[in-house]
């Protein structure tokens, strides 16, 4: 894995975190000091939680294990469905819904649901519906896009969520806990880092800071997927030969 260049993560803004006020006291190990009221959070911490976390999240890949990416903030959600695509990894980044994965065999039906639609739409069969009912559909299928796109193609429970921002996507958290999923995160000063697995103490709010984190997490994955591709091609060799 490439070294993290601590200049970078400086331009990105990582180090800013809260006003002093909103601070968590569980994050007093991760800040350097307060400037003007704010919290400046220790770069040389947030490097070696993104190693740990590079090399967590690169062996998960190496294992063919799933990692759900979850953003629904708005600075957050074009990035992060980006580097989840680009990792062909699933996403949720317009809305939670409660129960997204401990009711997971629900959210697969409305999954299918969308799936009947799109095939509908695609082989005729609702051209002989009324224009209402078909726009009707199209609608419905369109929201379901919106919430469930991300996780089209995830048949089963992932085996770890990759969250930014723990207080906004608390209900994730939860949930990836209940059922014992590994959690990694971006986490702020406002935050409670032991609420998670894996804790990247860093600025949760700057699309810049997120951004070059979220890059940082999709190259240790792509890493982690080279490897698996790599030794299936020699096993494969091996039995060929």
């Amino acid at each position: 894995m490439e070294k993290i260049e601590q200049q970078s993560l400086l331009e990105a803004g990582v180090h800013f975190g809260h006003m002093k006020k909103k601070w968590n006291p569980k994050m007093r190990p991760y800040i350097f000091m307060e400037k003007k009221g704010i919290h400046i959070i220790d770069l040389n911490r947030t490097i070696e939680c993104m190693e740990s976390t590079g090399r967590a999240l690169k062996q998960l890949a190496k294992s063919g294990k799933s990692i759900l990416f979850v953003a629904t903030k708005k600075q957050a959600r074009d990035i992060v469905r980006e580097a989840a695509l680009s990792v062909e990894m699933p996403f949720v980044t317009n809305r939670w819904l409660g129960g997204m994965m401990t009711n997971f065999s629900t959210i697969r039906r409305s999954i299918k649901k969308m799936q009947n639609i799109d095939r509908m739409l695609a082989d005729g069969t609702l051209d002989n519906v009324t224009k209402k009912e078909r726009l009707t559909l199209s609608r419905e299928r369109d929201k379901l896009e919106r919430d469930l796109g991300g996780i089209a193609k995830l048949n089963r429970l992932p085996h770890a969520v990759f969250v930014v921002d723990i207080a906004h996507e608390h209900l994730a958290i939860a949930e990836a806990k209940k059922l014992g999923l590994k959690t990694f995160a971006m986490v702020d000063t406002n935050s409670n880092p032991n609420e998670v697995d894996f804790a990247i103490p860093s600025n949760d709010d700057a699309a810049t800071s997120i951004e070059v984190v979220i890059d940082y997490v999709t190259q240790s994955i792509k890493e982690g997927l080279d490897a698996r591709r790599k030794e299936k091609k020699q096993s494969k060799d091996g039995e060929d030969a």
